[in-house]
């Protein structure tokens, strides 16, 4: 399908993006824009040239036999809401279905995805749960964790016992079902704004894992002031310090601001400013800030050259928070 639509899209004139090949971008001579994103057979339309999309519109329905919806409502099973606010996105239905499945609609909400006193481990004393049963719950709450950031720590900690499910695996995901039940309806509002500043918030949870002691690091990407992409990831080696670590969530961090400039490059938007990146680590920022090569720190120069380049080019501006939290 992708194929196909990339030779009808170049035909029209639309150019493929360098930082999503799913993603067409067409600049009008009146400066107007139109943009068609694609995904297996479904497609979104969006733009401010309304010629062009009928044009777009009418050769879809005649070279590839795509009807036009309307105005996006849904789209992979998440719901869009359109406001003076702004766009709201929201899976609640997804809830409702995942809380009728689990049997848990009358359950008590609560408050949190989950137990800040249980740290998720083996559980070797704990009997196995069905793999099957198991697989197919964690599946949906990382589907649900596209527009829940709030719960997608503890789903990717959930997430890494899909082999062994353990009684207390198999509880910790029910305590998120339990933590959706109260929230069912929330999701991310994309605020009306022309403000074009990205920033970037990156944090580590050094040694956090008890099984192993391996390290999970993660960020928030924000886009004039909105949330747009976020990720947490497990470090697949141990790591021997928490500046290390927070070094690499910030190369992370840093790769992911260079992607979303890419895509707006694409899209013709420009700005003056730096990119922010904010950790809460100070011996990171040192470490970012000083040419000196460390000996302590020598696994990790590649990192921190990629780093330095960074903020000696002036593309990045490193700034301390207190704290961050992913």
């Amino acid at each position: 399908m992708v194929w196909k639509i990339h030779k009808v899209m170049t035909s029209l004139g639309y150019k493929q993006s360098q930082g999503d090949h799913t993603l067409f971008i067409k600049h009008s001579v009146s400066r107007g824009v139109t943009i068609l994103l694609v995904y297996v057979d479904d497609i979104i339309v969006i733009g401010d040239d309304k010629k062009e999309q009928q044009v777009l519109s009418q050769c879809l329905a005649m070279e590839l036999e795509i009807k036009t919806l309307g105005r996006l409502k849904y789209f992979l099973g998440i719901e869009v809401a359109h406001s003076k606010k702004g766009i709201f996105i929201s899976q609640q239905k997804h809830v409702t279905d995942l809380l009728k499945e689990t049997g848990k609609t009358s359950c008590k909400p609560t408050s949190t995805p989950v137990d800040p006193n249980i740290k998720l481990g083996s559980a070797d004393e704990d009997m196995l749960v069905d793999k099957e049963i198991y697989q197919r719950l964690v599946g949906s709450l990382i589907y649900l964790s596209h527009t829940r950031p709030d719960i997608a720590f503890v789903v990717s900690l959930v997430s890494q016992f899909m082999h062994r499910p353990k009684e207390a695996h198999l509880q910790a995901a029910f305590r998120i079902v339990q933590y959706l039940k109260g929230t069912p309806r929330r999701g991310i509002l994309f605020k009306w704004n022309k403000s074009v500043s990205l920033e970037a918030y990156m944090n580590a949870d050094y040694a956090g894992s008890i099984v192993d002691r391996r390290s999970t690091i993660g960020y928030y990407t924000f886009l004039g002031g909105n949330l747009v992409t976020w990720k947490g990831k497990k470090q697949s080696v141990v790591t021997r310090s928490s500046a290390k670590i927070e070094f690499r969530a910030m190369a992370l961090g840093i790769c992911e601001l260079l992607w979303l400039e890419i895509i707006l490059e694409d899209l013709k938007i420009r700005w003056d400013e730096p990119m922010r990146l904010y950790c809460d680590n100070k011996s990171a920022i040192i470490i970012a800030h000083n040419p000196v090569q460390y000996d302590r720190t020598k696994h990790i120069e590649v990192d921190r050259h990629f780093i330095k380049e960074k903020l000696d080019y002036g593309m990045i501006c490193q700034n301390h928070v207190a704290h961050c939290v992913f």
